[in-house]
C-alpha cells in the first residue's frame, strides 16, 4: 500500500518561503513520476511541479517558473517543493501524488490530475498580502 503525507505548510507573508515535504512509504521505486498539485477554493486542481525520480527530471507551470523548486532525496523517499516569493494567489491546499510510469509518460502528462494513482492528503498555505 502506498502512502503519501505531506507535511510543511503555514501561514506567511507575501515575499515568504516555505519548504514542502512530501513522503512516501510503502514501494521501493527507482523510477516514479511525482506530481506537487494545489488547489484554491472554488477552483481546479492544478499542477505545479513534477519530477520523474530515476533521472531527476523536472517540469514546472508556467505561473511558478522561477518560484518554486522540486527535488528529492532518495534515501529519506520524500520529495520536496521549495515555494519562494510568494504570492497571495498561491494560497491553496498542496497536495503530492505519484504514478509509476516512464519518463516519457511523466514528462508528457505531469499536471494531469486524472493520472494519477496515489494521493496525500494535502498540507495547506495561505500567503497574505
Amino acid at each position: 500500500q502506498v502512502q503519501l503525507v505531506e507535511s510543511g505548510g503555514g501561514s506567511v507573508q507575501a515575499g515568504g518561503s516555505l519548504r514542502l515535504s512530501c513522503a512516501a512509504f510503502g514501494y521501493i521505486a527507482s523510477s516514479v513520476c511525482m506530481g506537487w498539485f494545489r488547489q484554491a477554493p472554488g477552483k481546479e486542481r492544478e499542477g505545479v511541479a513534477g519530477m520523474y525520480t530515476g533521472t531527476g527530471s523536472t517540469y514546472y507551470a508556467d505561473s511558478v517558473k522561477g518560484r518554486f523548486t522540486i527535488s528529492q532525496d532518495n534515501a529519506k523517499n520524500t520529495v520536496y517543493l521549495q515555494v519562494n516569493s510568494l504570492k497571495p494567489e498561491d494560497t491553496a491546499m498542496y497536495y503530492c501524488a505519484a504514478k509509476f510510469v516512464g519518463i516519457w509518460d511523466c514528462g508528457r502528462a505531469w499536471g494531469t490530475q486524472y493520472e494519477y494513482n496515489y494521493w496525500g492528503p494535502g498540507t495547506q498555505v495561505t500567503v497574505s498580502s
